[in-house]
């Protein structure tokens, strides 16, 4: 069992993010550990028909299988590595965990044109 698979089945028993659920998260991940929590906290991680995506601070971001469209992703991360995610990824596994995810009835490239 990885270190996320470990916190994921803790989070999705204790169904909310607890202050040990935190520590383990930021300790596994650090910096990026608390982005993700930030953005599951401020309800940035949305589900549309076609697409899981969180919105960061210049841009949303399209997550899928724990990959994300990321530059971070792209370019820091190894693919291979399952600990090894961005906090795009990790928002998304906190918030499926815990049934934080924000839900739309629509597809995401419906609204990708608006932007």
């Amino acid at each position: 069992m990885t270190a996320v698979d470990d916190w994921v089945t803790r989070l999705e028993a204790d169904g909310e993010l607890t202050p040990e659920g935190v520590s383990r998260i930021v300790a596994a991940h650090g910096d990026r550990g608390t982005q993700a929590i930030e953005a599951v906290g401020e309800g940035r991680v949305k589900q549309y028909r076609d697409f899981v995506v969180v919105v960061g601070h210049k841009d949303e971001y399209i997550v899928e299988d724990d990959g994300c469209t990321c530059a971070d992703a792209e370019y820091n991360l190894d693919p291979d590595d399952p600990e090894e995610l961005c906090w795009h990824a990790l928002a998304v596994r906190i918030a499926e965990a815990i049934d934080a995810v924000d839900d739309h009835d629509m597809w995401y490239s419906d609204v990708r044109d608006f932007l």
